[in-house]
């Protein structure tokens, strides 16, 4: 029984992109696995709580629904799913939004560089009292002046003209822009994979019931059988014990193989943006098919030329070069200009328009240590941003190293787990033939309905192993939503 096999995919796609949401550069590697009979893995109860924190903790395996349940029984196929996915996925959401909020970073350090126009008005009376202003008594002049009215409207213009501060800074944020614009990609391309992955255990999940119920039907003929032989006087009653509780078991399988079809059912709803209530049915059986050629050579490079995430750290080196630059800069001058215009007067009907145009020079001479710590900060940021991108393009060969060794393997499985449920059925096939005819008790029997259910499960689970490979080599490989469809053979 397999919440081993299942678990395990969900998990593996969420460790792929948990670091994603966490802001880390590199991440694990899909690997393929095999989750039939003999397979080793968690406990049932560890797997779910793995799967649970994973859930909680990733926005990738959540999602923002547009709307309620429909009526009705849709269809969804595999790139159904993806694109749903490309549309709702919380994860490509949360990734939307934070594009803007760099955006809306970048639109303000442009804002230091552009022109400062502002425009006010005032009215005011005042009295002046000389006095206190520190002048003397002069002849024919009072010492109190006013009351009298000022009326003032003017236009402002602050322009800097030279600030190379600013302008590194508008540099950095561009490239922080770019930076977040490829991890809105890379979003889309760890999106391809959940809901690719998650589709795939929903098919998956589908197999092992139908798998279930045709073992079932099986026992079910097998104990008849027996039943009836026994009857007849032609085995003993321990033969048909045991077909019973081979029926039980069974049966047993069966109920809990579709609970868990529903479950993966609903975590997919859950994946792609569809409400939970929402019913549907999956339409593509995602059968075998043999991936495009591609050396090792000619993944790595597509690879390097197209990851986003590697795009995206490269945006951040740059960003943090022009930092650095500006940290530097603090020690230059910088030239700014300043202009206003306005009517001043007594009253707004007797004023007159007066103006004032200004340039002015700061130089810093002394600021207490502040531009050696903030060259300080920048270079170290500079150092660990390219060593993560050194490190990302070695990661990154690894990656696709190890999903082509995966997709190798996982294929291997595959013929492998064919031929053995060929030569199962054939086994299962002849010992009914042999219990038929009395030449063996039902134990051959069971033991080749035991042979066939492992052999279904080892076939399913090589299969869906497969068919997550070529996905994860698609992720690898980047562009996966083009890639993904290529490995697939087109599958629509």
């Amino acid at each position: 029984m397999t919440i081993n096999g299942r678990t395990k995919g969900l998990l593996l796609a969420a460790l792929f992109c948990a670091w994603t949401v966490a802001g880390a550069q590199s991440g694990p590697t899909m690997n393929s696995y095999s989750a039939g009979a003999g397979g080793t893995g968690p406990s049932a109860a560890d797997s779910t709580a793995s799967l649970q924190q994973a859930v909680s903790q990733n926005p990738f395996l959540g999602s923002a629904p547009p709307g309620p349940a429909q009526p009705g029984e849709m269809s969804l196929s595999l790139m159904d799913a993806i694109n749903l996915g490309l549309k709702y996925n919380l994860g490509i959401l949360m990734s939307d939004q934070a594009t803007e909020a760099v955006r809306g970073a970048r639109i303000r350090a442009l804002s230091r560089l552009l022109p400062q126009i502002s425009a006010g008005a005032s009215e005011s009376s005042e009295q002046v009292n000389l006095k206190a202003l520190g002048f003397p008594n002069f002849p024919g002049v009072p010492p109190i002046i006013g009351p009298f009215g000022v009326f003032d409207v003017r236009g402002y213009l602050d322009q800097p003209i030279l600030d190379l501060k600013d302008l590194h800074q508008e540099k950095a944020e561009s490239e922080n822009l770019k930076a977040a614009q490829y991890t809105y990609q890379n979003a889309r391309d760890l999106v391809v994979l959940v809901s690719a992955n998650l589709y795939l255990q929903a098919i998956a999940g589908s197999s092992r019931v139908s798998a279930a119920q045709a073992e079932l039907d099986t026992a079910q003929a097998v104990y008849d059988r027996a039943a009836d032989m026994k009857k007849a006087g032609m085995v003993p009653g321990i033969d048909v014990l045991r077909s019973q509780v081979e029926l039980q078991a069974q049966k047993q399988r069966l109920i809990y193989l579709k609970n868990q079809f529903e479950t993966e059912k609903l975590a997919l709803a859950r994946g792609i943006g569809l409400p939970v209530a929402q019913k549907f049915r999956l339409t593509d059986p995602v059968p075998y098919t043999p991936p495009p050629p591609i050396s090792l050579d000619q993944a790595v490079a597509r690879a390097l030329a197209t990851r986003a995430d590697y795009k995206s750290l490269q945006a951040t080196v740059r960003a943090a070069e022009s930092l650095k630059k500006a940290a530097r800069s603090e020690r230059l001058p910088s030239l700014n200009f300043h202009a206003d215009y306005g009517d001043i007067g007594p009253a707004p009907g007797n004023s007159h328009g007066t103006f004032t145009v200004a340039a002015s020079v700061n130089v810093p001479i002394f600021q207490g240590g502040k531009v050696r710590g903030d060259e300080m900060q920048a270079d170290a940021l500079l150092k660990q941003r390219q060593s993560q991108l050194d490190d990302m393009k070695n990661n990154i060969e690894y990656q696709v190293r190890t999903a082509i060794l995966n997709l190798k393997s996982s294929e291997d499985q595959v013929h492998v787990a064919q031929s053995t449920k060929a030569l199962a059925d054939e086994q299962l096939k002849q010992a009914r033939d042999r219990f038929a005819a009395g030449v063996v008790n039902s134990l051959e029997v069971v033991q080749a309905q035991e042979a066939v259910a492992s052999a279904d499960e080892n076939y399913i689970s090589s299969l869906y192993s497969y068919n997550v490979a070529k996905a994860s080599l698609a992720r690898a490989m980047g562009l996966a939503d083009v890639t993904f469809r290529q490995m697939m053979g087109g599958s629509k």
